[in-house]
C-alpha cells in the first residue's frame, strides 16, 4: 500500500467485508458499509489503484484437488547472502506444492506451507525441493492438522466512524 493513502472508517470496513467474501456484491457491499453504490464502487476503484486490495481468492477445499496432507517446512539458510536468498525464493516459486512463503525472523529463515498427496509425496518434497538446495542448511517439518484463517484484519489507525 502506498503511504500517502488515507483510510477512513468507511474503506477499513468495505476491505473487512470482501476480506470476509470477495463475492458480494456492489449493491450488498454499499448496504452494509452505510454507502450509496455509486460512493462504494468509486471507493473500491480507489482502493485497487492505491494497492489496498490487490487481489481476490477463492477459498478452495484441499480434499477434492487430491490434497491429503499440509505441513509448514521451516528451513534455515546456509549463508544469508542476497544471491542465495533471491535463489531460494526463486525456486520456491516454482515449486507446485508450496501455497505460502514466509521470510521470517529467528532461528529460522523461512516458513514455507506445502500442500501434497500424502506423506511419502512430502518426503519426495523435502529431498528435491528442500534438502537438494545448496542454499539450504537445514529443513524441520510439522504436519498441519488444521487450517482456519480470521477473515478480521486489524487495524492500527486512528478512524473516527463516519
Amino acid at each position: 500500500m502506498s503511504k500517502n493513502v488515507e483510510l477512513d472508517a468507511k474503506d477499513v470496513r468495505i476491505v473487512r467485508l470482501l476480506r470476509k467474501n470477495a463475492r458480494i456484491s456492489n449493491k450488498e457491499l454499499a448496504a452494509k458499509a452505510g454507502l450509496a453504490q455509486s460512493s462504494c464502487l468509486e471507493r473500491v476503484r480507489r482502493l485497487r489503484m492505491a494497492r489496498v486490495l490487490t487481489g481476490y481468492h477463492a477459498d478452495v477445499d484441499p480434499d477434492p484437488l487430491g490434497i491429503g496432507l499440509q505441513a509448514m517446512v521451516a528451513v534455515r539458510l546456509a549463508r544469508h547472502a542476497r544471491a542465495d536468498v533471491e535463489a531460494f525464493e526463486r525456486h520456491l516459486e516454482t515449486v507446485t506444492e508450496v501455497v505460502t512463503i514466509f521470510h521470517v525472523a529467528g532461528a529460522n529463515d523461512y516458513l514455507v506451507h506445502v500442500a501434497v498427496r500424502d506423506s511419502a509425496h512430502l518426503r519426495e518434497l523435502a529431498l528435491s525441493a528442500f534438502t537438494e538446495r545448496p542454499e539450504v542448511d537445514h529443513i524441520e517439518t510439522q504436519l498441519i492438522f488444521a487450517h482456519r484463517r480470521n477473515h478480521e484484519l486489524p487495524v492500527y489507525l486512528d478512524l473516527e466512524e463516519d
